[in-house]
């Protein structure tokens, strides 16, 4: 009977320790790009940088952050609205994790579809007239634009490959 009871607390005492290590795996996930061509190897390689050589790796993370802009209440109608091309337009707050997590992949879009569509993010903290006006409630919230009509709204976070497939039904 011991032997039983010492076996039972054992498979608890790992059946716990498994979660905790899972909890603390999950936790430092970081997404991967699995864009086709270009995009992918310029994820891998960015990633790889990032562990020889700090400074390198957050000058090209910079460079990143250039192709999606921040976009605003003033700017708004000039820069989404009066687009030739569609618009991808990520509503986020800094606070959010989630948020966080698509930001690279839509750096990656913007990237692969440099001159086809263009990238903005808006902080709902700030600009909260415009993210009134299209009714979002939750973030991150992307909405696509084309011809100044909002087209699609992916709400919560997405794989890369499904922001990929998205866009291109509007390219």
């Amino acid at each position: 009977m011991a032997a039983t009871a010492s076996a039972e607390t054992v498979a608890v005492t790992s059946s716990s320790r498994r979660t905790r290590i899972r909890a603390a795996f999950f936790l430092s996930f970081a997404p991967r790009a699995r864009l086709p061509g270009a995009v992918a190897v310029a994820a891998s390689t960015s990633a790889r940088r990032c562990h020889k050589d700090h400074d390198k790796a957050s000058a090209a993370i910079d460079d990143d952050d250039d192709l999606v802009l921040d976009v605003s209440e003033p700017t708004w109608d000039d820069l989404v609205l009066g687009s030739k091309v569609p618009v991808l337009v990520e509503f986020w707050a800094p606070w959010c994790g989630p948020c966080r997590l698509m930001h690279p992949i839509i750096a990656d879009l913007a990237k692969a579809y440099t001159s086809r569509l263009r990238c903005f993010k808006l902080n709902t903290d700030k600009n909260k007239d415009v993210a009134t006006r299209y009714g979002i409630r939750s973030i991150p919230t992307i909405l696509i634009f084309k011809n100044g009509e909002r087209k699609e709204t992916v709400i919560g976070a997405v794989t890369d490959s499904t922001l990929a497939t998205m866009v291109e039904r509007f390219l």
